[in-house]
């Protein structure tokens, strides 16, 4: 099968990388959002597409570690993230876009126990995406 894309080392090659990995995170924390919420907003998906980078930056440059390693830091990486842009857009400018106060282990009403969670066992599949676009969209080693 013929990659998508493919710029071996080419100067494209990162830039390109990271366009394609952020906006593939932003479009599909967005529409995941969509789907089962029925609503998301803009800074969600950047939010999601910063996630996503991450965990490919993550992916590729500590392969040594366990995916279970991997899949924790991602989630306190996202739970940190999810908390900054709630504190921000809820707490601060009152967007009001989610509120977790009435579920048990939540800080702020911004994050909480479950979510991160639900974090946890979303960042497995998300890692495999990782590994599926290094390896099948820009041919790199995984």
């Amino acid at each position: 099968m013929k990659p998508i894309l493919y710029y071996s080392e080419s100067p494209l090659q990162k830039p390109m990388e990271a366009f394609f990995v952020l906006l593939t995170g932003g479009v599909l924390y967005f529409g995941l959002e969509i789907l089962l919420r029925g609503f998301s907003h803009l800074s969600m998906a950047i939010c999601g597409a910063i996630c996503f980078w991450f965990m490919y930056r993550l992916s590729r440059r500590r392969p040594d570690l366990s995916l279970l390693s991997r899949a924790l830091l991602a989630t306190l990486f996202i739970t940190v993230v999810e908390l900054i842009a709630g504190c921000i857009l809820n707490l601060e400018l009152g967007l009001n876009l989610w509120d977790y106060s009435d579920l048990h282990y939540h800080l702020l009403g911004q994050i909480c126990l479950s979510q991160s969670a639900v974090w946890f066992l979303l960042s497995f599949p998300a890692f495999g995406l990782c590994r599926l676009i290094r390896k099948e969209v820009f041919l790199c080693d995984v």
